[in-house]
């Protein structure tokens, strides 16, 4: 029990390491001296080697035994987050930040794959949802925790990461006594395969379009309703408290029906969802589509993840690598993607993402595989 509940801590890490600087920018403009635009680059820094390095993460974890790759990534991360919390210049701040992204890498898939590996596969459903409201808890109160620690010294919160890490890297993991030593190499383009592809193309659309949109949002939020930064704030965690809130229910509703079926239909409801943020006028509707949308993004996260790790366990942490850094380089295409629509008529901006969420049901009603892509 105890090593499952490592697992799911391990899940919410990459997301709260990620968004920590969130709401501490002009703190670290301050004691940087660097423009906050500067600053900001952060987030991008942490999220780049992130997505980058999980293209081959998986693989490579699987040689080298999941159980010690994760390990010494929980360690690596330790390490890179205290020397964040001491940067004495802004350049050395950055590379650590690029190198939690590096380690956060070699943590995620390798965590999915253990996952599938120690759930029977009738409950494998909740147990994703469950890793993925862990993940929505870190990425809403990353900002919160980050924002907290910088009322007083934000060096505070990478010191708290590097400790929760240190801490995760002795803990004990499932399945370990079976998976310590190295694994027979196997091929990269293994997990290249035109399934893994389509998955991985449509987990992109879906975190292009949906879960990357928060920046569209609060664009939106300001047009048209003139809301503090912090009233803005407050309404997008209802992305996040939402699929936390619908975690089980979700998770049930994986083992119960197809992944096919499971990733239309939150395909379908995202698209009206996103589309109608662009076209009302009353905020609680506009409140209540994104946190639609949150149990969508859910819904379909959980749909590929099942897919991905149903079946055997061989090669499982290599394609939910692939399929995971196409997600990410999704979230991260959204603004260049979908800013200059927004700006140019607002309901544009957000019809766009809705129409290319449409367009991605009938990939998956035709090419979804039927069991595993592997």
């Amino acid at each position: 029990m105890i090593s499952r509940v490592a697992l799911y801590i391990g899940g919410l890490l990459g997301p709260f390491g990620s968004g920590i600087v969130a709401a501490m920018l002009p703190e670290l403009s301050g004691s940087f001296a660097v423009s906050q635009g500067d600053a900001a680059a952060s987030l991008t820094v942490y999220l780049l080697p992130f997505a980058i390095v999980m293209l081959v993460s998986g693989s490579l974890g699987e040689r080298w035994g999941p159980g010690r790759s994760i390990r010494v990534a929980y360690a690596g991360y330790a390490i890179v987050a205290l020397l964040a919390a001491v940067a004495p210049w802004f350049w050395l701040f950055q590379v650590s930040r690029a190198l939690q992204g590096v380690a956060n890498a070699f943590t995620t898939p390798l965590l999915l794959a253990k996952l599938a590996a120690v759930t029977p596969k009738d409950r494998l459903g909740r147990a994703l949802g469950t890793y993925g409201a862990m993940q929505a808890v870190g990425q809403t109160s990353a900002p919160l925790v980050g924002g907290i620690a910088a009322e007083g010294a934000w060096q505070w919160a990478f010191v708290g990461l590097a400790a929760v890490a240190a801490v995760l890297a002795i803990s004990p993991l499932p399945g370990e006594s079976h998976d310590g030593s190295p694994r027979p190499p196997a091929a990269l383009r293994d997990a290249w395969r035109a399934s893994v592809l389509m998955i991985g193309g449509v987990a992109f659309v879906s975190w292009a379009c949906l879960a990357g949109l928060p920046f569209l949002v609060s664009f939106r939020l300001d047009d048209a309703f003139a809301l503090s930064p912090g009233a803005r704030g407050l309404v997008l965690t209802a992305y996040g408290v939402a699929g936390v809130l619908g975690a089980r229910l979700i998770g049930a509703a994986a083992d119960r029906f197809a992944q096919r079926m499971i990733v239309c239909a939150g395909l379908l409801v995202a698209a009206f969802s996103v589309g109608s943020i662009g076209l009302v006028g009353w905020l609680p509707l506009v409140v209540a589509a994104w946190a639609i949308g949150g149990i969508c993004g859910q819904l379909i996260l959980v749909g590929i993840h099942a897919t991905v790790l149903t079946g055997g366990a061989s090669g499982r942490g290599a394609i939910i690598s692939v399929v995971t850094a196409l997600r990410f380089l999704g979230m991260s295409a959204a603004p260049a993607a979908f800013t200059g629509a927004y700006r140019s008529d607002a309901a544009l901006g957000f019809l766009l993402p809705a129409a290319l969420l449409v367009l991605a049901i009938p990939v998956v009603a035709v090419w979804w595989p039927h069991d595993d892509p592997g």
